[in-house]
């Protein structure tokens, strides 16, 4: 059997980056179409977990269940990408989230009998029943092979110079949001059926489908093929297949260690505002699905509209908004405002009225349309060329543990406190754009220093 090492790319399956669009299209419409099939369950998933006998803790546990397992798998999937190209690993990513549907689908056909019954002050009321368990074994099975979006950015940052690179990270981000639009609203519209959650989940198993097709047939290779060394061979990197060309830097093979990544220049600082914002997002993601079931009494369809604006809203600021303010403002001042302005967006939840949460969702849009592809931007042109996929991975997992705290307090918090656990996420981002005023606004490529065995 082949070890991750040993594979071989050709001409054929290598894309050489290109200016303009039409060379992104592949990777953006594959980030696309796993976004949608991720984002068609958020509106009904807090409401099937309640049903099923969970609360808001057992809600955010579930969902921190696939950050927990990411933190594991995507350090690995980064480093392979890095040894064996993007396109297998990304393969490999999509092959776990279908089968993590199809283990998702068939929680709806297990006996809902109580396992384990708990009464708590401080947890609250909540059963665990079989399709529960189901469904926490989904999401495990997906966040394992959950190197979508790391392995996607690395591949994005392959093909885009630095002239280009916040613009095609806004590209991307768009991508996401189209997805985020597309996926709710379906859901809103498909829950409402006589079938309820199940089409959902069904769409999503067919959508993860496309994907997997659309890797293995779209997309190509975008780095050049190097073979990894073996143990007890020497230290050498070669190329086959290909003639090597001038502007591929080969700087060596071994697998990068955190040290070597954080001693590239700002890489500490850019990897804590990594943290210190998924933490406060995954508050958001948990808490306010819950807020809006319990506290607001919305419904499916409600949660999905709210999800689809918010998400229309990130496109627009991400798309045109974004292109016309990269070249007239400094990296740091977008970082920092939109940081700001997202920090913002999180107190206004607060307020019961309709008027200000749909505010608050212009105010989270505008925040993270103008911070996150920023924020890409500038971590992917601080990584260098050779380390593109063990930086992505590392934040990958970072931002898969802070996931996963804010995730659970997000659910514990809000079971104890109600609403004003949205004032964590605001003073957490707002922490971020602190932080942010370290950054340097001029444009510098790492040249990180690889061990050799």
């Amino acid at each position: 059997m082949s070890q991750p090492g040993d594979f071989i790319l050709t001409n054929a399956d290598i894309i050489r980056p290109g200016p303009g669009l039409v060379p992104l299209l592949p990777i953006l419409s594959v980030n696309f179409v796993g976004t949608l099939g991720f984002s068609i369950v958020l509106p009904f998933l807090v409401f099937l977990v309640t049903d099923w006998g969970g609360n808001a803790l057992v809600f955010g546990a579930l969902a921190s269940t696939y950050s927990a397992f990411q933190l594991i798998g995507a350090p690995v999937l980064g480093r392979w990408s890095d040894r064996i190209g993007r396109r297998r690993v990304l393969l490999v990513s999509q092959l776990g989230t279908l089968i993590s549907w199809l283990v998702f689908l068939t929680a709806f056909f297990l006996p809902e009998g109580a396992l384990i019954e708990v009464d708590s002050v401080l947890f609250g009321q909540f059963t665990i029943t079989l399709p529960l368990v189901l469904l926490f074994l989904a999401r495990a099975t997906d966040g394992l092979t959950g190197g979508n979006v790391s392995v996607a950015n690395a591949y994005l940052a392959d093909m885009t110079d630095d002239r280009h690179r916040a613009e095609n990270f806004g590209r991307m981000a768009m991508s996401t949001n189209a997805g985020f639009i597309l996926g709710p609203a379906l859901a809103g519209l498909l829950g409402a059926t006589i079938y309820g959650e199940i089409l959902p989940v069904i769409a999503a198993l067919i959508i993860s489908t496309i994907a997997l097709f659309l890797i293995a047939f779209g997309l190509k290779e975008s780095r050049p093929a190097l073979l990894a060394e073996k143990p007890g061979m020497p230290n050498a990197c070669k190329v086959f297949g290909q003639e090597t060309k001038e502007g591929y830097r080969l700087e060596g093979c071994d697998e990068t260690p955190t040290a070597s990544i954080m001693r590239i220049p700002q890489m500490p600082a850019l990897l804590t505002v990594n943290f210190l914002v998924m933490l406060g997002f995954s508050s958001f993601y948990v808490a306010f699905p819950t807020h809006a079931a319990i506290g607001l009494n919305w419904s499916v369809t409600d949660t999905g509209t709210y999800f689809a604006v918010l998400s229309l809203c990130m496109v627009i600021v991400q798309g045109p908004v974004l292109a016309w303010l990269s070249p007239r403002l400094s990296e740091k001042t977008l970082i920092v405002a939109g940081s700001l302005f997202l920090a913002c967006g999180f107190a206004f939840l607060l307020a019961n009225s309709w008027t200000a949460i749909y505010a608050a969702a212009i105010l989270i849009a505008l925040g993270n349309g103008l911070m996150w592809p920023t924020f890409m931007a500038v971590l992917s042109s601080r990584s260098g060329e050779s380390m593109q996929g063990a930086v992505q991975g590392l934040a990958s997992s970072l931002g898969a543990a802070a996931s996963i705290a804010g995730l659970i307090a997000g659910g514990l918090l809000y079971t104890i406190a109600g609403p004003p656990v949205f004032l964590l996420s605001a003073a957490t981002i707002a922490a971020a754009a602190i932080l942010s005023l370290t950054i340097s606004s001029q444009e510098a490529t790492a040249k990180p220093e690889i061990p050799n065995s």
